[in-house]
């Protein structure tokens, strides 16, 4: 989140936190190794979004734990209930100022892309402020966000280049200190070398035998692309 959103949400009497399905250590760790700006609270066991659903005031999605969260990170990951979906909750001591939550579906990689802005909840967050005798804020279904997400068939193969296209691997959080996402770039240019490679060898080589290699290699990638696909939500917005 910008610092500057932070620092207007701070000036105008309120508190911005992040709550997360992780464990506590592990949230701590995320906010000290980001250097954010406000505190990241760990809910393994959705407490805190237990109650907003059971207020009316948010109902995030929960998927289940696969193994595509539990491979490949440097800890024991514990979602005794599974994780839940990205959502924007901001309320005062009268109402709901503004509430957005995650539909995952393919158009935003199931989850991962399709997030609001800072600037724009910050704004409808203003507006509602403004406008003292406004009922709780419906649910936004149509926020601005930030960049388009790839194609779901795409994000299919970022994954696959991300497991080094033997198999999909998941953009999880590895105790680094970089944010995950930042890795798009890497696996985009290791998925365009990948490419390329292919397109070489079909140029120089024999075909007969670039074809051969290729049709060998082909499952790998159709099941790995088949598992991405079902592994992950495919929610269709209502």
């Amino acid at each position: 989140m910008l610092s500057g959103v932070v620092d207007a949400i701070r000036a105008a009497g309120g508190e911005v936190y992040a709550v997360t399905s992780e464990p506590q250590a592990l949230a701590a760790r995320a906010e000290e190794e980001w250097d954010l700006s406000f505190e990241c609270v760990g809910d393994p066991h959705q407490e805190i979004a237990g109650a907003a659903r059971h207020q009316g005031m948010l109902d995030l999605r929960t998927s289940e734990v696969g193994e595509f969260i539990t491979r490949d990170t440097a800890w024991a990951v514990s979602h005794p209930k599974g994780f839940y979906q990205p959502g924007v909750l901001a309320l005062n001591s009268e109402r709901l100022l503004y509430r957005w939550e995650s539909v995952p579906n393919r158009a935003n990689m199931g989850g991962a892309g399709g997030r609001p802005t800072e600037d724009y909840v910050w704004g409808e967050i203003q507006t509602a402020l403004a406008d003292t005798a406004a009922a709780d804020a419906a649910l936004d279904e149509a926020p601005v966000t930030g960049g388009k997400a790839p194609p779901f068939f795409m994000f299919s193969l970022m994954l696959m280049a991300h497991g080094w296209f033997l198999r999909p691997k998941a953009f999880t959080y590895q105790g680094d200190g970089v944010n995950p996402m930042q890795r798009f770039p890497l696996v985009l240019m290791r998925l365009l070398v990948f490419i390329g490679c292919w397109i070489t060898a079909f140029m120089l080589l024999p075909s007969s035998w670039v074809s051969l290699a290729l049709a060998l290699y082909a499952p790998v990638m159709i099941l790995g692309i088949r598992k991405v696909y079902r592994t992950f939500a495919v929610e269709t917005p209502e």
